[in-house]
């Protein structure tokens, strides 16, 4: 085994227990635990006299115990009041034991540090850290900052301080742990320490480093270990493209005559973005090796229609094609628009989810695997055993970060016994900020769909708390009486699907109160696809005048009329999904309006990202903004298995460092190819197959 995967055990006083512990937050090597850094510190490098104490101070003091005493009334506590000559203070435990009252009998001195604030009758520190000490004179600052880690149930400060130290004693004697794999020209270059330095400051940061600067994230030593583990991601796909380049996949060129057919069969005109977009996919397809590419688009932008003509170079060259999209709802749509624009083409299309069953699910299986379907759209049931492919050419992903990784992975291998990989073509309506997509995406092509079709009207949006819910009401009378539609968008924080319906049912029975004349329905997740299918069918076709959803109306709905839309508690919801939410109106050539109703009182972080949102239609703006205010997990969805996970980088505070890795990484496969794996190995352990879809 080498030295940097040694076990954590390695260690004198790491038994069975300790290193469950320390599993629990991802510690198993010597490696980790070096790479587990502090997440604040504390300034015990300086003493504190206790009448410069003020209520919010967190300090080092040191006094003589003036008197101890136990108080019974309200919770049972423990009062210790120490002095040093320039005031006193009071030290307060709730939990005690009969030796801690022994240890702090009068005249006692005391090194003490905790933060003050005010108690019963003055200041007070409850729970402080203290030390026993002879006399004042030994009452001696540290000449370091301390670090404070992240901890889990069992484990104590002390215990990772004691171990951190002993694991950095092991790498001084083990030097090959802590190889330095950034060549000195580049650390020269960014004015980077060595590794070794740079992980000794961040544990052990001495009196030139000041707090503020660690807090701020503002010291090379931890920039230098954000650019080396985000150069270690960005190198991990960098091969993973690579290697792909070495994969065969089916070569599918486009057909004049039928691409001409298609295009004339469209109701609209392309634009010039999905014209663009087109061409790169087409070029991408009449290679053989698989397309990578990521495609987005802001809402309405045009996205499924490209998507289509993906599919049409796929059943030209006789392959068939997957799309996979995370609703019944959105497959559904898809599948309504592939039959419209498939209908005068020699090929079958199906829809396949999980609602489908018994002889009409075997009739699809039968026809994937014969290969008589040509196109079949399904949700997560398409990866399932069952569903077999005669000769899969090409996957369409859509809104591809709510698929786990291990969802994605399955859906390509479904091709492996024709010896070739499918294309893969991804899209997304969540624009990807900058940063994220230079990372988390470096291993697909992107192309962007910039432009919206020609007649789409901004979306005028405002922000109104709830107390005026009287007046949009009135405003829904109004807008119907015009012959236009409204949605009514029902949001609860809680993740339960159930609640979140029942929340939507009350609020459609207490709107067909208020406005009797207007015709209501509700759509909601757990409704039965027939049943969602008549309900929005019903709303195209202009039988209804509001509809009340949850947020499975998202993506994919696409009525036109319907310009108006009432957004209930906004703030729960990232800016990202708001975006996309607001993007089912401003489908017409009318102006259309969006109504962010939020409940008062607004914490400043929602007021702000709901301005965003109020002042900007620019998607790629608004997940910028999502992505400083929420970070990258938020700003995707769910964290998925396989996303990136960073110990130290973070793409807030270290985007800019991003443009510099891209170059540095040439350099690396230029002219120091033998540390592309050892530095991918130091930061990413696991998780290199997730990068391959």
């Amino acid at each position: 085994m080498s030295p940097q995967n040694s076990p954590v055990t390695t260690l004198t006083g790491i038994g069975f227990q300790t290193a469950n512990r320390l599993e629990k937050l991802g510690i198993r090597t010597i490696q980790d635990l070096i790479l587990h850094l502090p997440h604040r510190y504390e300034d015990r490098t300086r003493l504190y006299p206790i009448g410069s104490l003020t209520a919010g101070m967190t300090a080092l003091i040191c006094g003589k115990v003036e008197f101890i005493d136990i108080l019974p009334r309200g919770r049972k506590s423990l009062i210790c009041r120490i002095s040093d000559g320039t005031g006193t203070i009071s030290l307060r435990f709730f939990h005690f034991t009969a030796s801690q009252q022994h240890a702090l009998k009068p005249d006692t001195w005391l090194m003490v540090f905790a933060e003050a604030r005010y108690g019963f009758s003055d200041l007070e520190m409850v729970h402080p850290e203290y030390t026993v000490i002879a006399n004042r004179n030994l009452a001696i600052p540290d000449n370091r900052l301390t670090p404070v880690y992240p901890l889990t149930e069992g484990l104590t400060q002390n215990t990772v301080r004691k171990i951190v130290k002993q694991a950095l004693n092991w790498c001084g004697q083990n030097e090959s742990v802590l190889t330095d794999w950034i060549p000195p020209a580049i650390l020269q270059q960014y004015h980077y320490p060595s590794l070794t330095e740079a992980i000794q400051t961040l544990h052990f940061p001495d009196e030139s480093v000041s707090i503020e600067a660690l807090q701020n994230g503002n010291v090379p030593a931890l920039k230098r270990l954000a650019f080396e583990e985000l150069l270690a991601h960005h190198l991990n796909l960098r091969r993973v493209k690579a290697k792909a380049k070495v994969w065969q996949a089916p070569a599918l060129p486009a057909s004049k005559r039928e691409v001409e057919h298609f295009l004339n069969t469209l109701a609209f005109q392309l634009t010039n973005a999905q014209r663009r977009v087109i061409a790169e996919i087409e070029a991408d397809c009449r290679q053989h090796h698989p397309m990578m590419r990521l495609v987005q688009g802001d809402v309405g932008s045009g996205k499924t229609v490209v998507a289509a003509y993906t599919a049409l170079l796929a059943i030209t060259a006789g392959y068939q094609v997957a799309l996979m999209a995370p609703t019944e709802l959105l497959a559904e749509q898809h599948y309504r628009n592939f039959c419209a624009w498939f209908a005068g083409f020699q090929t079958q299309v199906m829809l396949l989810t999980g609602q489908i069953k018994g002889k009409a699910r075997e009739t699809i299986l039968q026809a994937l695997a014969d290969g008589s379907t040509g196109i079949v759209m399904g949700t997560h049931a398409l990866f399932q055993e069952s569903v077999v492919f005669d000769k899969l050419g090409l996957i369409i992903i859509d809104e591809q970060h709510r698929f786990g990784v291990n969802q994605r992975l399955a859906l390509r291998e479904k091709s492996q016994h024709t010896g070739l990989r499918p294309h893969q073509l991804v899209m997304t309506a969540t624009p990807i900020p900058r940063t994220l997509a230079m990372l988390q995406y470096s291993d697909l092509d992107i192309s962007v769909i910039d432009e919206l079709p020609p007649g789409r009207k901004p979306i005028v949006t405002s922000v109104i708390p709830a107390e005026r819910r009287t007046d949009v009401i009135d405003r829904i009378n109004h807008w119907v009486a015009k012959t236009r539609q409204v949605y009514w968008v029902c949001t609860l924080i809680e993740e339960s699907e159930t609640l979140q319906c029942q929340a939507a049912e009350k609020t459609a029975e207490l709107l067909a109160q208020s406005l009797p004349k207007v015709r209501i329905a509700l759509i909601h997740g757990r409704m039965k696809p027939s049943e969602k299918e008549a309900v929005m069918q019903a709303f195209k076709q202009h039988q209804l005048d509001l509809l009340v959803a949850t947020t499975v109306i998202e993506v994919g709905v696409d009525v036109p009329n319907a310009g108006l839309m009432i957004i209930e508690n906004p703030e729960r919801l990232g800016l990202s999904q708001l975006h996309q939410l607001r993007g089912r109106v401003g489908r017409g050539k009318d102006d259309s309006y969006c109504l962010l109703m939020y409940q008062s009182p607004l914490s400043d972080n929602a007021r702000q990202r709901l301005g965003i949102l109020r002042d900007s239609n620019d998607g790629f703006l608004i997940a910028e903004k999502d992505l400083q205010l929420r970070g990258p997990g938020d700003v995707m969805g769910t964290r998925q298995t396989g996303q990136m996970q960073f110990k130290v980088a973070d793409l807030v505070r270290d985007g800019d460092l991003l443009e510099t890795i891209q170059q540095v990484s040439d350099i690396f496969f230029t002219e120091h190819p033998h540390a592309v794996q050892p530095i991918c190995e130091r930061w990413l352990a696991e998780g290199s197959i997730y990068s391959e879809v």
